[in-house]
């Protein structure tokens, strides 16, 4: 078992450090390239959200990535200073789009989707003033 844990800056020019903080995890612990890439995308989507849409593009509000990588499974714990979201509450109502081919749907809004089609499983809990994820990822590889 091997874990790690980031805290980065609300910014998008903190992306590429925590990307590349991930994918030397991975690679320390034996993480077939396929699970490596499922857990970049889930991180890369869930920091994006944070960044747009919880604090408007920009800030120096921490979000805070732990991994913890077992044979089985990753799980990944985020947290996020921004203000209450619940991604599961979203992913509950319809989407207009959801069904029509992906070179039809409009840009966005598909994003949680996508993570909840890549985790085993989805948590979420608002405690201390923090947005808090756990998912679960079986590794395949």
């Amino acid at each position: 078992n091997g874990d790690a844990a980031w805290r980065v800056a609300a910014r998008m020019d903190s992306l590429p450090q925590l990307l590349a903080l991930l994918q030397a995890l991975c690679a320390q612990h034996g993480v077939a390239a396929a699970d490596s890439l499922r857990l970049t995308l889930v991180v890369e989507e869930l920091f994006t959200n944070t960044v747009h849409h919880g604090h408007a593009g920009q800030g120096d509000a921490a979000v805070r990535v732990q991994v913890d990588v077992s044979t089985t499974h990753l799980n990944l714990h985020y947290e996020d200073e921004a203000p209450p979201f619940d991604p599961l509450q979203q992913l509950a109502e319809p989407s207009p789009h959801r069904d029509l081919p992906t070179d039809e749907r409009p840009v966005g809004g598909l994003g949680l989707a996508l993570v909840a089609e890549l985790v085993e499983r989805f948590d979420y809990a608002r405690a201390e003033g923090r947005n808090r994820l756990q998912l679960c990822l079986r590794r395949q590889g």
